[in-house]
């Protein structure tokens, strides 16, 4: 079957390729997608120069849904509404395939979802209930990734969670928080933030605070840090000065550049550090488990949507991306129309 891949070429260059994809697996066409910050840095070119070059051309984006056009195996129907998982294990291993090097992921590693079809093995997608919202399910896989740290959170931890602290206002901070005090309901959630305008939206947070005025007596027993950047320094440090002995510190902030730690009050306090990176299959059927139970949590999400942009050529691709970047806060979704 013919297929034409959206790809990007160089950085803000975007070029479409026919390729051919076999039918003897699910092919889906994509409906919903969502920006992530990974995919700005490609666009953006501000990856390191030899990154990109390694890389593109290659197709953008790893948050997405879509419809089920053919499945070789009839498990799926035509028409079904699923979430597309882009991790795609390449082999049997000892650790999770969100952290196997044998693992390849859309947008990374091999083409995301920028295209008319997709083809996948029925194991890397997710069936939808017909009523979900189709512009929040576009970013299910950024909230799997909250879901699986917090679910690793949960068999590590030790020590009571009677207070637990989330350090970031932005997306991820906002979904983590979100998904904490669902799971965690009689825990106090507290948020670190730097922006105001932002920790305004954090209604379901217990406390919120900025991080240059947080009161002397404030304590929790473990953190998410979801800064990233050259910023998770300063908040790593706050929260190793807050947290209380034994308690467990995840991360998901990525940075670019190494960042210093203080393993002094590390191994004073006894504290367990996690790393939290992408997700799989387990993980997107737990949110959409927990989204089932908890519709409620769909008005709170929806609050993340900021762009929706129809995307009917390459140019409106661009001019999406080119939105996107200058959002400060929130989720650009696409409208697949190609």
């Amino acid at each position: 079957m013919i297929n034409i891949v959206y790809r990007l070429k160089s950085p803000k260059f975007f070029e479409e390729s026919i390729d051919e994809i076999e039918l003897d697996g699910v092919v889906v066409r994509p409906t919903y997608l969502s920006i992530c910050q990974a995919d700005q840095r490609y666009y953006q070119g501000s990856r390191p120069a030899e990154i990109l070059d390694k890389k593109l051309p290659m197709a953008l984006i790893h948050e997405a849904i879509g419809e089920v056009v053919f499945d070789s195996k009839c498990n799926f129907k035509s028409g079904d509404k699923v979430v597309m998982i882009p991790n795609t294990p390449m082999g049997d291993d000892v650790c999770r395939a969100n952290y196997s090097y044998k693992s390849k992921f859309r947008g990374s590693g091999f083409d995301g979802f920028t295209s008319d079809l997709i083809k996948l093995e029925d194991d890397r997608i997710v069936k939808l209930p017909d009523d979900f919202n189709d512009k929040v399910c576009a970013f299910i896989e950024l909230i799997s990734v909250a879901y699986q740290g917090i679910t690793k959170f949960g068999e590590i931890a030790i020590t009571p969670k009677d207070k637990i602290g989330v350090w970031g206002d932005g997306n991820l901070g906002f979904i983590t928080a979100l998904f904490l005090k669902e799971l965690y309901p009689d825990s106090t959630v507290t948020v670190f933030g730097k922006h105001q305008e932002n920790l305004n939206l954090f209604s379901f947070a217990d406390e919120i605070y900025r991080i240059h005025d947080v009161p002397d007596n404030v304590d929790i027993d473990h953190a998410f840090e979801c800064v990233g950047s050259s910023a998770s320094q300063s908040a790593i440090e706050q929260i190793i000065d807050l947290i209380n002995p034994q308690g467990t510190v995840n991360l998901f902030g990525v940075s670019e550049y190494p960042i210093p730690i203080n393993t002094r009050m590390v191994l004073e306090k006894g504290l367990t550090i996690q790393g939290n990176s992408r997700s799989d299959r387990e993980d997107f059927i737990g949110v959409v488990e927990t989204l089932k139970e908890n519709p409620q949590l769909f008005e709170y999400l929806e609050k993340l949507i900021t762009n929706t942009c129809e995307i009917n050529s390459l140019n409106d691709l661009k001019e999406a991306f080119d939105k996107d970047y200058l959002s400060k806060f929130g989720k650009t979704i696409l409208k697949w129309n190609i």
